[in-house]
């Protein structure tokens, strides 16, 4: 069986080519065709469906081109940090075929900010972005927490030309000490600079602040999910983003002994009560892309009828192949009034 990680930069050569050529494009985006189209407004900007791709598959904003032809709504780059580094030691991605899931313990390997923003200025995308254009950032692991806004800032600044919206990622479990950012000590300093930061230069250049959003862990309690809450909506964000992979090992899983963050159906129950009292703590009041364990138009529905606003995929694009966005997006179009 091919090594799971060498399966994925085959895919992302693939979606590289396809990326880069108008032709191959524009046939796939006929073959993806949703019809009929029913565009959700949420943030600002329109989506024109409610389906869209995981941040992880596109570390670097090599095929955001190919990810509208496929039929996503939405595509999320990165994680993105400030300093390229190369992740974790290999093997650190592997796969589960009958349970439809992943393990992976990547380490944000990405090229660096500064690199990304230049292939999105050569690609044009601070020109036309035919589906919005997600970035998650996160910290680099060079970077001490004391300095953690510090970081988060700097890859902001480089990138801030080319997002649709921004997606604050402090919940990858491959991270060290990632996920106390979380918490009530890093959290709220480094969400008021990031805000701030926004603010500001949407007052300098005369444009509006671009749409902030917090990737949250699967793995908190709810007093832990209140105290996030607490200063999202303080700080005025736009939305949550729940959840990332968790190292909890439910059902079958209890007999892997493989650290990193489990992705897939076996999250999907615990994305699905995560976004469930999140809408009722925040009486629907703040957005949610749900993520974590959809694959197929059942799943998706679950998330949306626990409050989702919109949902997100990669795990089930890897085991249901490249038509799956699509046709969930087709099935939930008659039921849109549910994704707002």
């Amino acid at each position: 069986m091919q090594d799971p990680e060498r399966a994925h930069e085959m895919t992302v050569l693939g979606l590289k080519i396809m990326h880069n050529s108008p032709f191959l494009c524009g046939l796939l985006h006929r073959l993806n065709r949703n019809s009929p189209n029913r565009p959700i407004e949420l943030f600002g900007l329109k989506f024109p469906n409610a389906v869209g791709l995981a941040a992880g598959l596109d570390k670097n904003a090599q095929f955001w081109r190919a990810s509208a032809a496929m039929g996503f709504g939405h595509v999320e780059v990165g994680t993105v940090t400030l300093k390229p580094q190369p992740g974790n030691p290999r093997p650190r991605l592997f796969r589960f075929p009958a349970e439809e899931a992943l393990i992976n313990r990547m380490g944000f390997n990405n090229e660096g900010a500064e690199a990304v923003a230049a292939r999105l200025k050569s690609a044009g995308a601070h020109r036309f972005r035919p589906i919005p254009l997600g970035i998650n950032i996160g910290k680099s692991k060079s970077a001490d927490l004391s300095k953690t806004a510090e970081d988060y800032l700097a890859s902001f600044h480089h990138l801030a030309d080319y997002a649709d919206y921004f997606a604050i990622n402090v919940s990858s479990p491959n991270t060290p000490a990632l996920r106390q950012l979380q918490g009530h000590k890093y959290l709220p300093g480094l969400l008021q600079a990031i805000s701030q930061a926004n603010l500001n230069r949407a007052q300098k250049l005369g444009l509006k602040p671009i749409p902030l959003l917090v990737k949250i862990a699967p793995d908190l309690n709810y007093e832990e999910i209140d105290s996030i809450l607490s200063d999202v909506l303080e700080l005025d964000y736009d939305g949550i983003i729940a959840s990332n992979t968790t190292v909890e090992r439910p059902g079958a899983f209890s007999r892997v002994n493989e650290p990193g963050g489990l992705s897939g159906k076996p999250l999907h129950h615990r994305a699905v009560q995560i976004i469930q009292y999140i809408h009722n703590a925040t009486n629907g009041r703040l957005p949610i892309i749900g993520v974590g364990g959809v694959s197929d138009v059942e799943s998706a529905g679950r998330m949306a009828d626990a409050g989702a606003s919109l949902v997100q995929i990669y795990s089930g694009l890897i085991f249901k192949g490249p038509y799956l966005p699509s046709q969930i997006s087709r099935a939930l179009a008659p039921r849109h009034e549910n994704w707002v």
